[in-house]
């Protein structure tokens, strides 16, 4: 069974040629701003009708980690799976949703739900649902051990520089802080 990705974060292969990007500190759009393409839903998640999704990427962090995007789709009912985390706003119609553990719930504008990653969901749409989606990718645990235990050790060394006081333990923390600060997130 595929897990859906987020094809509005997916980077491509950066090449020689290949300019960095800039990412913008702040991004607004009105609604009516938004460029929608076709997100077509995997054909093997649908369970009946043929809905008709639709994406338009807000915004996108500087290490591709999280996104907003704006979503939308018609009738139909399919089983959605969740390949990051997200957390939907539903803005337009209404979706009932029924989760792994047979919770079920219809979300209409104004709801907030949260869908953790590597989970799915039966969605069925009466006739149309607009959401704002807050989507982040989850990291392996080896990787969120190496971000934690460098959160701590940023502490450490604060406390241990800010007191005056530069010891071994602050030394060897600023060390492994550098060589944090290079992983690619």
């Amino acid at each position: 069974m595929a897990i859906a990705s987020n094809p509005l974060l997916a980077s491509s292969s950066p090449s020689a040629s290949d300019a960095p990007v800039e990412t913008p500190i702040f991004v607004a759009a009105a609604l009516e701003e938004f460029e929608f393409f076709d997100a077509p839903i995997d054909p093997d998640w649908i369970l009946s009708g043929t809905p008709k999704a639709r994406a338009a990427l807000h915004s996108r962090s500087v290490d591709d980690a999280a996104s907003t995007t704006m979503w939308d789709c018609t009738a139909g009912r399919f089983r959605w799976h969740f390949g990051w985390e997200e957390t939907v706003f539903i803005l337009e119609g209404q979706v009932h949703v029924t989760a792994e553990d047979g919770t079920k719930r219809t979300l209409v504008a104004g709801d907030v739900a949260y869908f953790a990653a590597g989970t799915w969901a039966v969605w069925e749409i009466d006739t149309y649902v607009r959401k704002l989606a807050f989507c982040r990718r989850v990291f392996p645990s080896s990787l969120q051990f190496a971000l934690k235990l460098r959160d701590r050790m940023r502490g450490v060394v604060k406390v241990s520089v800010g007191a005056g006081v530069a010891t071994a333990t602050s030394l060897a923390a600023a060390e492994v802080l550098g060589n944090l600060d290079l992983l690619p997130l």
